[in-house]
């Protein structure tokens, strides 16, 4: 059955957030579906994190209509592991099974960190730390996965092999996935659906249509992001336009495919 014929995975309606008369959320209608995979974008104070902090349950709503899986987890771009407790224990962490150490080898694995499973915290690398999370929430078996910059802090090259993983995990895994992003080579990379919010509002949803593996110097994926770009306020000619030749992690764009 095609994931967009069913329930939304999750569904908002009318959804206000505000701090004091600051409405970051401003009267937000959002579905999105079972295993889709959606990006948002915006610029700082648009409301993305907001969202995505209500929609993991760390903030409550002002008003509106909320609903979200019971089964929901998320990565931030801090990895957040208990640097007293080895890797397995950091992904197993509050789960209440009859074999911690089994599932979180299963998880670990996965992630290909079968060889980091008693290593503590301090001595994994920032892309081994991010995979160790990545883990964590997975083994939960999430119906939501939430996203927030879980790449930012990465080099180049880590970076673009997150991304390979987390489209594997997706596929493997089939959550709901929002992706909380500045990147928009990210958000065209792996996302089903692009979100630009402006003022707590949707201003704009972009279906992405292009076939994975994806690959960042097709005319598709420039045209896509161009019109991104417009969108965010970024002109065509600034210094802050990402080119023809090269994306946010310095590499030529024909080197990239997720």
């Amino acid at each position: 059955m095609n994931a967009h014929s069913q329930a939304p995975a999750v569904s908002l309606r009318k959804v206000v957030r505000q701090f004091g008369e600051n409405r970051v959320i401003d009267g937000l209608d959002l579905d999105i579906a079972p295993g889709e995979f959606v990006a948002l974008l915006g610029a700082s104070g648009s409301g993305k994190t907001t969202l995505l902090r209500a929609l993991a349950g760390l903030d409550p709503i002002d008003d509106g209509e909320l609903r979200v899986p019971a089964a929901r987890s998320a990565v931030f771009q801090e990895p957040r592991l208990m640097p007293w407790k080895r890797a397995w224990k950091n992904v197993t962490l509050g789960l209440r099974v009859d074999n911690p150490r089994e599932k979180a080898e299963q998880a670990l694995t996965e992630v290909g960190l079968a060889h980091r499973l008693n290593a503590y915290p301090a001595t994994l690398s920032g892309g081994e730390s991010q995979r160790v999370a990545l883990a964590r929430s997975l083994v939960r078996e999430p119906k939501l996965l939430l996203l927030d910059e879980p790449f930012a802090a990465l080099d180049a090259l880590t970076r673009i092999r997150m991304h390979r993983l987390i489209i594997e995990l997706w596929r493997a895994h089939t959550p709901a996935v929002l992706l909380v992003t500045h990147d928009v080579d990210e958000a065209i990379l792996l996302a089903d659906r692009i979100i630009v919010l402006q003022h707590g509002r949707v201003a704009e949803e972009i279906r992405i249509q292009l076939e994975r593996p994806r690959a960042s110097g097709d005319a598709g994926f420039n045209a896509i992001r161009l019109r991104l770009l417009a969108l965010l306020g970024v002109e065509k000619d600034s210094p802050e336009d990402i080119g023809q030749d090269h994306n946010p992690f310095g590499y030529p764009l024909s080197a990239i495919a997720i």
